[in-house]
């Protein structure tokens, strides 16, 4: 039977070297482009075990599918160790959602919308 390893969400975007600059600044992630200079077609942004690949599609807006769902619409739920310091890092300059909070399921969570519109979910157990 087969064994899945690991999954990436692949995010259209229409300017993928501010969307690297911005994963890198904020999140500390790492950009791995393509083509070597801009404009890019496609890149794979990483940290730690997660991936998330970017594809260029020119003039794309993501729809605000947000309040279309009571507790919001997610497009990516990251699992954490260290959420509190992570929250802290970035609550003065990203977008905050929903603020870091501790969930009735035991979860601590917190909320961020990317520049191309993105929900990013940071959650750990206590």
């Amino acid at each position: 039977m087969a064994e899945f390893s690991s999954v990436a969400p692949c995010f259209p975007v229409a300017d993928i070297g501010a969307t690297i600059r911005w994963y890198e600044e904020q999140l500390g992630f790492i950009g791995d482009p393509f083509p070597s200079s801009e404009p890019y077609v496609f890149a794979i942004i990483y940290r730690d075990n997660i991936e998330i690949m970017l594809q260029r599609i020119e003039g794309y807006e993501k729809p605000d599918l947000y309040n279309l769902r009571s507790g919001g619409v997610w497009d990516a739920y990251f699992r954490v160790e260290g959420v509190k310091d992570l929250f802290d890092s970035v609550r003065e300059e990203a977008m905050i959602v929903q603020p870091l909070r501790k969930q009735p399921y035991g979860n601590w969570e917190f909320e961020v919308k990317d520049p191309n519109g993105y929900i990013l979910v940071f959650s750990q157990p206590e």
